[in-house]
């Protein structure tokens, strides 16, 4: 029987949320013939990309990874990481976070070698059985070769540097947002920023309350990677195309509003089905998409912290 941490206990025991439609669109795009596609970003970075994101940078020192893909691609990803990267060996990865879309090559690589860094709250997630409420299924743990080699736990905000060859590297922990445990990954010699589905590529994002993530959160965690970027930062996000800091401004603004009304209507005693009715994302629409999953992943993570908001109940 899977053992959860403490302070998880009373959103998965209550089987709120998951990743609902929009990642489950993602999977079978990542399980379909699209062949794998890389662009470069500047002279050390290099996007590869078939529906999950993965950011390749190159150096003296090797290679490195954020994120690597689904496990059902892991080879064609290290063809294409070796075509790019000259057959450097990829000596160190980062994990966004646990989603299996984002860490699927984690043992290949940990086996040939690279340190994997990530979250603490990734590991556990990722060796521990799940439920996933709307998929009706359990996301089974990892094995012990896939988890992160390499953890950090701290209070969000948190910021920390390290240098891999001559790349400095900019790296920190996020409020709950996606889930509980995302990062972002900055490289400020080629501004170019990466915090994996914390950041939406042009539709509402996904809350997983199934591993934490809550609007709350999400709008927090977007107000901190705005006082990471400028106007010329390439912003990567899980999935989709490049972001730019003036994308980024209006996914804060939305989350802002749309968690400020939400909260109002959760006190006015509101279900979800009456927060759709009520419209209360009438204007983000037509840019984010239907805002249905998104609405109702949310009001299951507010009451996932009733507490705090105060006068709910």
């Amino acid at each position: 029987m899977p053992i959860f941490p403490p302070r998880r206990d009373f959103l998965r025991l209550l089987m709120l949320g998951a990743l609902g439609t929009s990642c489950r669109r993602l999977a079978r795009a990542l399980d379909s013939d699209v062949p794998l596609s890389a662009r470069k970003l500047a002279d050390n970075v290099i996007l590869i990309t078939a529906g999950c994101n993965v950011l390749l940078v190159t150096g003296r020192a090797g290679c490195m990874l954020v994120d690597d893909g689904p496990a059902d691609r892991a080879n064609e990803l290290l063809k294409v990481v070796a075509d790019q990267a000259g057959g450097q060996p990829v000596r160190l990865v980062f994990n966004t976070h646990w989603h299996s879309e984002n860490t699927g090559a984690n043992d290949v690589l940990a086996k040939a070698g690279a340190k994997i860094i990530a979250h603490e709250n990734t590991r556990l997630t990722m060796g521990t059985d799940i439920f996933v409420a709307p998929q009706n299924r359990i996301n089974k743990a990892r094995p012990k070769e896939a988890l992160p080699t390499e953890t950090f736990f701290a209070s969000a905000p948190t910021t920390r540097t390290m240098t891999f060859g001559d790349q400095p590297i900019e790296y920190g922990s996020l409020p709950q947002a996606h889930t509980d445990g995302d990062i972002y990954v900055y490289f400020p010699n080629s501004n170019v920023l990466t915090a994996g589905d914390v950041v939406s590529g042009g539709a509402y994002p996904v809350l997983d309350n199934s591993s934490g993530g809550w609007i709350g959160g999400m709008a927090q965690a977007s107000k901190i990677l705005l006082k990471v970027v400028n106007a010329e930062t390439q912003i990567v996000p899980g999935h989709g195309p490049i972001q730019t800091r003036a994308d980024l401004e209006s996914q804060s603004e939305m989350l802002s509003t749309v968690f400020q009304r939400l909260v109002k209507l959760m006190k006015q005693g509101m279900s979800a089905k009456d927060m759709l009715a009520a419209s209360p994302t009438r204007e983000f629409d037509a840019r984010w998409g239907n805002p249905e999953l998104f609405i109702t992943s949310a009001y299951r993570g507010l009451w996932g912290h009733a507490r705090e908001l105060g006068g709910v109940i």
